[in-house]
């Protein structure tokens, strides 16, 4: 080889190599936690709260990925973790001065209805106290209020309607009669004062258990949280009905209501921001209120999203308030087994999961919370007896500027879709479900799900081997879709099963993803992709290209533009990309802000990863991060 072909051969790789580093530029960023490293995350899906006269912060979860299930907050920053990632129920905690007391998940050994006493200063568990004989119950909230008072504990035993009384060494004492007995708190004369939720009313008996006096709040109303402030001599009452606010009694005499913290109707309030945002005063379910010594306020709040699994049901948002209301910080860790997708209508600037809204970056903004619990109190979104854990994945799509929204499980058969319009603000409406009315079928979905741009839904029925296509025929004047009659194609035998189904509306291209043939898990993947261009144009038999993954365990996939983006479940975090147009392997994403945030461990779900293509080129790509309660964003630029 002569000098002048050795000089071009390294011009060439050279160049090559250049090539190769500026396709594979991107950034990796979060959002719904504030705080982006496993390390650090806020704890999932925070269900009540106790406050520690220093300020430190204890609040008890179902269920934490990669933390203990109470998490240890103070100044705006985690201090630690207690017990295992899913030892605690997450309805009850409180506190004194040397210990814990929280309420104790479901356990194989001893079931549930217990609770459980946590030295403060080791952090362990040295006191098991049974409470309940409602032991068999793993998915609901046997304890579901706890207050301590010198050496007495007090604890609610809802399904025994009754407030049973031991000492802080788990002695009994006596028992309480009280239909639903929620959230409780003690006042200056150690009378206790106990929350039924569903009564709207609290009520107080003396420290013997004699009833006392009765406080009715209004029809609507919903006694979520307890606290007695004691600088004030007011009993503070969250409420979690229409008017989402905090309620303050005076209890001189007969009590009476003698004021209010946060706006009245809370994030549904619309003299003050649109119909479902959250934010300062803003509040959704407060499960949580607190004070330290200082007089600084903590609400905790559960936005409204979740189903059977405690651990899916709300999430973590808690505010930090001055004792002049002036708010100083906030903790949110809201997302756990979802995903949001990029928004068509803001060029993917803001981000829509199945319950909520973000923006932004390092962390983003939570903008808004779409479900309305009152307009709409039979939104799937709210069914504690869906079997899908929840509806938090969401797909989006903007069709000649209305945004359908489609909210599913982890790895689910059922789709339900969701519209807006500007009298509804953020609130995503019902629209119907996928089986359902809609779409006049009764067969599940198990064979892959898509819609695309035009708003038209692709369905792989269960034991059809067909792929269903539902025109979007346009919108009433309130904003709402509808579809018409169905038409089918047969499954290419080449890519029987079908276990995934995206369509590029833009492009008219058909992208099948294979499952397990024979076997009983219709949520894999075995690898193997096809890519028709040009399928309503006629080509349902000439995939072209065909792509066959290298990498094992494929769960989730997503297209924008020319690119397809892969997930994995059991194996890397990685996001693999590869061009439709020649199937070879484009580039990968992993983590390329390693100091500031983590990606997780996989996709451990059908839909977890949305991508989308801005009007600028870039391309923006969510990834579901349950290991840090956040989604991962990446942005990348071919």
């Amino acid at each position: 080889m002569s000098m002048k072909q050795i000089r071009a051969a390294l011009l060439g790789a050279w160049l090559a190599a250049i090539a190769s580093v500026v396709h594979a530029q991107y950034s990796t960023d979060w959002i719904a936690n504030t705080f982006g490293t496993i390390a650090a995350h806020v704890g999932n899906g925070a269900r009540s709260m106790w406050v520690a006269p220093e300020g430190v912060i204890y609040t008890s979860s179902r269920w934490d990925e990669n933390a203990g299930g109470v998490a240890m907050y103070q100044n705006g920053q985690g201090i630690g973790t207690i017990g295992l990632h899913d030892e605690f129920q997450g309805g009850a905690i409180t506190g004194n001065a040397s210990s814990l007391f929280v309420a104790l998940g479901y356990n194989r050994t001893f079931g549930s209805g217990s609770v459980g006493r946590y030295n403060r200063s080791t952090n362990t568990r040295d006191l098991r106290i049974p409470v309940s004989v409602w032991t068999g119950l793993q998915y609901a909230d046997v304890i579901t209020g706890l207050a301590t008072a010198g050496t007495l504990l007090y604890v609610s035993d809802f399904y025994g309607n009754r407030v049973r009384v031991f000492t802080t060494n788990g002695v009994w004492q006596r028992d309480i009669n009280v239909t639903g007995p929620g959230a409780l708190a003690l006042d200056a004369a150690g009378n206790l004062w106990v929350a039924r939720k569903s009564a709207g009313v609290v009520v107080q008996y003396s420290p013997a258990g004699t009833l006392m006096n009765t406080i009715q709040m209004g029809a609507a109303s919903r006694p979520s949280a307890l606290y007695f402030d004691a600088s004030t001599g007011l009993l503070m009452v969250g409420d979690e009905g229409p008017d989402m606010n905090i309620k303050s009694y005076g209890l001189v005499g007969i009590p009476a209501q003698v004021g209010t913290f946060g706006v009245q109707g809370g994030y549904l309030d619309t003299t003050s921001g649109i119909k479902g945002q959250v934010g300062d005063k803003r509040f959704t379910r407060v499960a949580g209120i607190g004070k330290d010594a200082a007089g600084n306020l903590y609400v905790l709040n559960n936005a409204w999203g979740g189903g059977w699994d405690l651990g899916r049901n709300g999430s973590t948002d808690l505010h930090a308030y001055s004792p002049a209301g002036a708010l100083q910080w906030k903790l949110q860790a809201l997302n756990f087994e979802a995903v949001a997708a990029p928004d068509p209508a803001t060029d993917g600037a803001y981000f829509y999961s199945g319950a909520n809204i973000y923006t932004g970056t390092a962390g983003g903004t939570f903008v808004a919370n779409t479900i309305d619990p009152f307009t709409y109190p039979r939104d799937p979104r709210l069914d504690m007896r869906d079997y899908q854990r929840g509806q938090h994945f969401g797909q989006l799509v903007t069709v000649g500027g209305n945004r359908i929204l489609v909210a599913s499980g982890q790895n689910p058969a059922n789709f339900n879709f969701y519209y807006f319009n500007a009298a509804s603000g953020y609130i995503a409406i019902p629209a119907g479900s996928l089986p359902g009315k809609p779409f006049n079928t009764t067969l599940q979905v198990t064979a892959g799900f898509a819609i695309d741009g035009n708003g038209d839904v692709w369905a792989g029925l269960n034991g059809t081997n067909a792929i269903t296509h539902y025109l979007m025929t346009g919108f009433d004047a309130t904003g709402k879709p509808s579809w018409g009659k169905p038409t089918t194609i047969p499954v290419p035998a080449t890519v029987a099963p079908v276990t995934r189904i995206v369509y590029q509306s833009d492009s008219d291209t058909m992208i099948l993803a294979q499952g397990l043939a024979g076997n009983w898990d219709w949520t894999a993947m075995n690898g193997y992709i096809e890519v028709y261009h040009g399928w309503k144009a006629g080509n349902t038999s000439a995939p072209n290209p065909v792509i066959t993954l290298t990498s094992p365990n494929p769960k989730s996939i997503a297209a924008a533009g020319r690119y397809l983006f892969v997930g994995y479940v059991h194996t890397v975090p990685n996001i693999d990309v590869f061009d439709l147009s020649t199937g070879s392997l484009v580039t990968t994403l992993t983590n390329s802000n390693p100091a500031a945030m983590d990606v997780g461990n996989d996709v451990d779900s059908m839909y977890g990863i949305r991508a989308y293509l801005r009007s600028s080129g870039e391309y923006v790509i969510t990834k579901d991060n349950y290991n840090g309660s956040s989604i991962v964003v990446y942005r990348w630029l071919p």
